[in-house]
């Protein structure tokens, strides 16, 4: 015959030890959320620097009198 499992102590411990488990995985869902959140302001705004950057090279490539002169070769020893 299988023994029964004590029906009080056991089945509260394993109790608590499951909330206690969904309690720590509710606290790191909502650090990982908050983590989630801060990368995705932070790529919007590489995302506008990065527009703003090509707009930018467009600018001075479109003329030709604002890019930067290309330097002289170096000298040969």
């Amino acid at each position: 015959m299988i023994p029964e499992p004590q029906a009080g102590t056991d089945t509260a411990a394993r109790i608590e030890k499951l909330e206690t488990t969904i309690a720590f995985q509710d606290q790191a869902i909502e650090e990982l959320n908050q983590a989630l959140a801060l990368h995705f302001k932070e790529i919007e705004a590489l995302k506008r620097e990065l527009h703003n950057l090509g707009s930018q090279l467009r600018e001075v490539e479109a003329h030709p009198a604002l890019a930067p002169s290309p330097e002289p070769p170096p000298p040969h020893y």
